[in-house]
């Protein structure tokens, strides 16, 4: 088959369309071939030599979220048989045109959902409802912030918090990128190169921050959560270490968390995975969700696509397409 190889640390350029060995099915996977791939930071980590993948994921191959069609089953598949059009959350391999992947990890494709946008569904959704439901436990009528609006993760957050009934601020660096905010369901936007969000939220109070800047907006944050407000991190791209006032902690009764999912075992994914059908799913049918990609390469345009994820000029999900998938 082909794959998008990771020719040696660096650059986008060093992303090669290539030949690769075919991955076989275990008895608890379904082979899947792929018609598309969702980009995700990660997979510009693990580009630059800075994020190597969990054990048994490809370290030459990145791609953390697919979509296609299951051609094979392992013999102890219970939950899929070829022909069936899945998503799937994987932990490496995905920029390629066939992957290997245990069956609990795998989601049907909702109905009126091209292959392509299901393609950057899973990563983002698994994401944000095991860090913003379950590890911040948002509820109906609280505050959400999210840092990185804009991003797959925060169109992602903005429309499930606000379809489960919760008010969503966003910290973005446009205002084009606000005003796409809006239009998903977020309450205000706060452009983070002309305005403070400390000083803009302040009188709101916030109950949930979803943050991936670190320890940039450490204090901040700290500053604007209520009382019992739970602060989860799910990256630190502007710095991992902050300075942490033990004392606001104390006396406002926070939670300051925060998770990985890609190493996680699989029991937690294909638990998360049947709470996610029961909960989200629903969501595209009503018409509450919907995929937003930004824009769509092809398997031979994996360096222009990390460009562009690198650049930040874009809002929502950029696919990879393979345009051999028949």
């Amino acid at each position: 088959m082909k794959a998008v190889l990771i020719t040696q640390p660096g650059a986008p350029e060093v992303l090669k369309l290539q030949e690769y060995a075919e991955p076989k099915p275990g008895d608890d996977e379904v082979l899947i071939k792929v018609k598309a791939a969702g980009l995700n930071r990660a997979d510009v980590a693990q580009r630059q030599g800075n994020y190597p993948p969990p054990p048994g994921a490809p370290v030459d191959v990145p791609g953390m979220e697919v979509s296609g069609v299951v051609t094979e089953c392992g013999i102890a598949v219970t939950m899929w048989k070829p022909g069936d059009e899945v998503c799937a959350l994987i932990a490496g391999g995905g920029y390629a045109e066939y992957v290997a992947v245990k069956e609990g990890q795998c989601l049907p494709v909702p109905g009126g959902i091209s292959l392509a946008d299901a393609a950057g569904l899973p990563e983002t959704i698994f994401t944000v409802w095991s860090n913003v439901f379950q590890r911040g436990s948002l509820q109906p009528g609280e505050n959400l912030l999210v840092h990185g609006g804009s991003s797959g993760i925060g169109i992602t957050a903005i429309q499930l918090a606000h379809a489960f009934g919760s008010r969503v601020f966003v910290t973005v660096g446009s205002e084009d990128k606000g005003k796409a905010c809006l239009e998903l369901g977020a309450n205000k936007y706060i452009n983070y190169r002309t305005q403070d969000f400390e000083q803009e939220l302040k009188s709101e109070g916030v109950d949930v921050i979803l943050d991936m800047i670190g320890g940039a907006y450490f204090s901040k944050n700290i500053n604007i959560l209520n009382p019992g407000g739970r602060l989860v991190y799910i990256n630190f791209m502007k710095g991992k270490m902050a300075e942490l006032d033990l004392a606001k902690l104390m006396q406002k009764r926070l939670l300051v968390t925060g998770s990985t999912l890609r190493g996680r075992e699989y029991g937690y994914k294909k638990a998360l995975a049947e709470e996610i059908l029961l909960r989200v799913w629903p969501l595209f049918e009503s018409g509450e969700f919907k995929p937003v990609t930004y824009k769509t390469f092809s398997f031979n345009e994996a360096a222009e696509a990390h460009m562009l994820m690198e650049s930040s000029d874009h809002i929502g999900k950029i696919i990879l397409v393979n345009e051999n998938f028949r």
